[in-house]
């Protein structure tokens, strides 16, 4: 990038981007396993695996795949013991709340697509004190194709009124780059979050990579300018 990009709006995914949820994951995880007579997993298979869902968790825990007989009802419930359990140890990365407020100084408004359904979403943002400040939420709830489709990061920036080419998406997983460049919008690739390693971060053609939240302002500041 020759000259700086006019930045309007920085969107972040939620799970291993702005929040860490795997300690409640694996909490979750487990408990299932227990429930089912089985031993537990250790807590970086879980963490490796979080942002591919509940059903990727289901898959790893029992070594089922979706449409396998038993499948649903674990996922089932998997997913409400996880509703009972949603902040107990999720907090904001390291870095991120610093950020945040960066942000907010500058007058850049931020916001949130991620494919963390509403119902689990909401009220974790909630339990952090930041849902008031996001100025943007897309979930899978409100819309027809999640990422890596463009369509939840379209609808973001229409929601804060932002050029989209004018805005930053931050992420731990190739479909939020693949997203974030299907949208047109530069992308950031943070290897502190739920990297897969088989698929490792610096292999998804992001435009810039960090190894830690507070590595992105000095991104930011280098490669961006603020015009709100």
């Amino acid at each position: 990038m020759t000259s700086p990009i006019t930045l309007q709006a920085v969107l972040f995914d939620l799970d291993g981007t702005l929040i860490d949820t795997a300690p409640d994951f694996a909490v979750v995880v487990n408990q299932l396993l227990a429930n089912h007579g089985k031993a537990e997993l250790p807590y970086a298979a879980i963490r490796e695996t979080v942002s591919h869902g509940a059903r990727a968790l289901v898959s790893l825990a029992f070594d089922l795949q979706e449409g396998d007989d038993g499948f649903e009802a674990l996922r089932l419930e998997l997913l409400d013991l996880y509703g009972q359990h949603l902040s107990v140890e999720t907090a904001l990365f390291p870095g991120i709340h610093e950020l945040l407020l960066w942000l907010e100084n500058h007058n850049i408004p931020w916001g949130i697509v991620t494919n963390k359904p509403r119902l689990y979403a909401e009220p974790i943002l909630t339990d952090l004190l930041i849902s008031e400040r996001c100025s943007a939420m897309v979930c899978p709830d409100d819309v027809t194709n999640t990422k890596p489709d463009p369509e939840p990061m379209l609808l973001a920036c229409k929601q804060i009124g932002c050029d989209v080419q004018q805005t930053l998406y931050v992420g731990d997983h190739r479909r939020d780059i693949d997203a974030g460049k299907n949208a047109r919008m530069k992308t950031i690739a943070v290897n502190y979050g739920y990297i897969d390693p088989q698929d490792p971060a610096e292999h998804w053609q992001a435009d810039f990579y960090v190894n830690h939240a507070d590595e992105i302002q000095p991104v930011l500041i280098r490669h961006f300018s603020a015009n709100r």
